[in-house]
């Protein structure tokens, strides 16, 4: 395996072949990842893809069955206090002592890093400032919110200065105002030179955050690269339309289909029709407004727009991120559809 990057130095994260089952069920099926020091690698999967296991692996909490891994080129297996004293992880629920005040959960993790306790004073006082805690430094946490106590158990990870940090879906479940102030907490970690892995379902996330994404699903890495090179794999610009005739959806994407690159995709439910229109741009706007004239369907929200992270997801893997909307829907009947489009498309 190599154990250097294209510019010579030792990437912070470096897995070749990694597995790991549970009974019958094959959690990893030997995924390879190497994170260059100081930037973000967005690992992006749904729910049981192997992102979990991954982190807990490389994280010392879980023995893989077989590869390797090295972090901060430490053998997770033969060195694992040695990884354990470089990384930090915020899992997915808070893992803070709710009856503990937030000035008292810093301090004794302060601790348990073998710090002084002035020294454990003053870190857990420099870390509640950076992460604006310090107003409710002296309330139980069971008192803070969701978005104060994802913080607060950030902070925690961060108290003895890691050089990488896991972050296992850290913004589950915040409300989207808390989810944009942990976005701008991670990028000046990044900033400040710690390497991150993070893990997500959401698909905005990866695309804000991540330097390069690697998509897994069924414990398998199926595409790695940037956001732009995962899109462009895709392929071409999308005509995206809504009808409000819910009986001429057909029609309407009948009209367009000689103009696509690909089947156009319209679901009879929402009146939504996409059309794959390649590298034409407006040129291509233009035209699909003129069929639809001619068809006489009429349309609402017509526009073009680049692929997303949803259309690579949906391309690679022919079903949705599942992600979870507000009221604790899942995403996924349209998903499925448009996936097998994409599908078909990507093929």
């Amino acid at each position: 395996m190599s154990q250097v990057n294209g510019i010579g130095e030792q990437p912070a994260i470096l897995v070749e072949g990694l597995t790991k089952s549970f009974g019958e069920v094959h959690a990893l099926r030997g995924i390879d990842l190497s994170v260059p020091r100081g930037t973000v690698l967005g690992v992006l999967g749904p729910n049981g893809a192997g992102k979990t296991t991954a982190v807990r692996i490389l994280t010392t909490l879980l023995l893989p069955d077989g590869g390797q891994a090295l972090v901060e080129g430490h053998d997770v297996v033969r060195e694992a206090a040695a990884v354990r004293r470089s990384i930090g992880l915020a899992g997915q629920s808070a893992a803070i002592q709710e009856e503990l005040t937030g000035r008292e959960n810093l301090e004794i993790i302060g601790r348990l890093y073998h710090l002084s306790w002035p020294h454990a004073r003053s870190r857990a006082v420099e870390l509640l400032e950076q992460f604006g805690l310090s107003d409710a430094a002296d309330r139980a946490a069971k008192t803070y919110s969701g978005g104060m106590q994802r913080r607060l158990d950030l902070a925690a990870s961060l108290v003895g200065r890691p050089k990488v940090l896991f972050l296992d879906e850290p913004t589950t479940g915040l409300d989207p105002r808390s989810r944009l102030g942990m976005w701008d907490i991670i990028r000046s970690l990044v900033a400040d030179g710690t390497t991150l892995l993070l893990t997500t379902q959401y698909l905005d996330e990866a695309d804000e955050l991540a330097n390069e994404i690697v998509v897994i699903d069924h414990g398998l890495v199926i595409a790695a690269g940037t956001s732009e090179e995962l899109k462009g794999r895709v392929g071409g610009d999308v005509v995206e339309f809504t009808v409000p005739a819910r009986g001429r959806v057909a029609d309407a994407a009948a009209a367009v289909a000689k103009l696509g690159e690909s089947e156009p995709f319209a679901d009879p439910e929402t009146g939504m029709v996409s059309v794959r229109v390649g590298s034409r741009g407006s040129d291509a706007l233009v035209e699909v407004v003129r069929s639809l004239d001619a068809a006489e369907v009429e349309t609402r929200g017509l526009a073009l727009r680049r692929p997303s992270l949803d259309d690579v997801f949906l391309a690679l893997t022919g079903h949705a991120a599942e992600e979870e909307e507000p009221g604790g829907r899942r995403r996924g009947r349209r998903g499925a559809r448009r996936g097998k489009d994409m599908e078909r498309t990507a093929s």
